[in-house]
C-alpha cells in the first residue's frame, strides 16, 4: 500500500467520522462534549491537509531519511585556538577558583 493509499484510507475513515458525529449530534443535541467531537474532527481534517501538503514538497521515500545521513567526523585533532578562553565544565576558568 503507497502512501497515497494511506492518505486515501484515512481521508475516508475522516469522512465516515464526520458523518456519524453529525449523526450523533442530531439524536442528543449540540451539547458542549459534542461540540469538543466536532471541534477535534474539523482539526483532525486540518492536521490531514498539513500532513498531504508536507508530503506534496517532500523527496520520495522516508520523511526522515535525511536523518539518517552519515556525518564523517576527521580522525585529526581539533585546533587548539578553538578552546582558547574556554572554561571546563563544571570548574569555572583556570584562573579563577571553582566555588
Amino acid at each position: 500500500m503507497s502512501v497515497q493509499d494511506d492518505l486515501t484510507a484515512v481521508e475516508r475513515s475522516l469522512d465516515a467520522l464526520v458523518q456519524a458525529v453529525g449523526k450523533l449530534q442530531t439524536r442528543i443535541g449540540g451539547g458542549l462534549d459534542v461540540r469538543r467531537v466536532r471541534s477535534d474532527t474539523d482539526h483532525l481534517r486540518e492536521s490531514l491537509a498539513l500532513l498531504k501538503q508536507g508530503l506534496a514538497g517532500a523527496p520520495p521515500g522516508r520523511p526522515e531519511a535525511a536523518e539518517d545521513e552519515m556525518v564523517p567526523i576527521p580522525d585529526t585533532p581539533y585546533n587548539a585556538a578553538l578552546w582558547t578562553d574556554a572554561e571546563d565544565e563544571g570548574l569555572g576558568a583556570k584562573d579563577r577558583h571553582a566555588p
